[in-house]
């Protein structure tokens, strides 16, 4: 997406995407969430499709991350920074877990299950419904159909 993000941007008032996908989705999802994509959001750095949109986002509306890096990175002071800096925001965590990472270690900083994920986000909006807020379709993991999700990194969570 990142190579076609400016491809059809010809003149002033054409769609830009990083601009375009905060505006139409009610919520965003990043998983996996890198230390280094991390550190860029935390910074301010724009230098791709996601962390273009990113500050492009309506805090109002939830943005999940669910992070997934070697125990080290993990347990960082720079990364902790990184985290408390995007929670200033209302960014909500899902924490990642322990068990073996892709480098052999075993450790907390594995990515959250893809169905801990569906199920945080949507007892996130069945919460909302009790409040009052958004109707959700409870009977299973998909939100309602009406919902626009912007899904970042992940296939088929939703």
């Amino acid at each position: 997406m990142d190579e076609d993000e400016w491809s059809s941007w010809n003149k002033i008032g054409d769609i830009v995407l990083h601009i375009e996908l905060p505006r139409w989705a009610d919520i965003m999802v990043i998983a996996p969430l890198s230390a280094n994509t991390l550190a860029k959001i935390a910074g301010g750095f724009c230098d791709n499709l996601l962390t273009c949109a990113v500050p492009a986002w309506d805090y109002n509306k939830p943005l999940f991350i669910a992070p997934a890096m070697n125990t080290l990175m993990w347990k960082n002071p720079f990364t902790d920074r990184h985290v408390m800096s995007i929670d200033e925001l209302g960014v909500s965590l899902i924490p990642p877990v322990s068990k073996r990472l892709a480098c052999g270690d075993y450790g907390n900083g594995a990515m959250a299950e893809p169905s801990v994920i569906s199920s945080t986000v949507r007892l996130f909006y069945e919460s909302q419904v009790q409040q009052g807020g958004n109707i959700v379709q409870s009977a299973c993991d998909i939100p309602h159909p009406n919902m626009k999700l912007i899904i970042i990194r992940i296939i088929c969570l939703f």
